[in-house]
């Protein structure tokens, strides 16, 4: 699924237009990224957690030419799936499975 076909979704399910869908959308990923940005943690109970994690700098090394380069530190944003989520997707996964024993 795709931000437009979540909109499309949206304004359906709420019964507003997909311009409303569409502003909806954007604003909720928008306040996602910049309390990301800022460094807090992004949790949607049942669903999951986005936060960031902080990497040090370090000597790598040039894969192609074995020139040793610095790698500067970065942040870098990570994604825990919620527990509830991880059950729903794995319950229909077992029970595809069943469904395909039996055809």
């Amino acid at each position: 699924m795709i931000k437009s076909e979540l909109a499309l979704y949206l304004a359906e399910r709420a019964d507003i237009t997909v311009a409303e869908a569409m502003t909806i959308v954007h604003l909720f990923f928008q306040a996602m990224t910049d309390t990301l940005v800022s460094g807090e943690r992004v949790e949607l109970r049942g669903f999951g957690a986005f936060f960031i994690k902080e990497y040090e700098s370090y000597l790598g090394r040039n894969p192609k030419t074995g020139e040793k380069i610095f790698v500067p530190p970065k942040r870098l944003p990570y994604w825990r799936t919620g527990q509830e989520l991880r059950d729903r997707v794995d319950s229909a996964v077992i029970s595809l499975h069943e469904f395909s024993k039996h055809q």
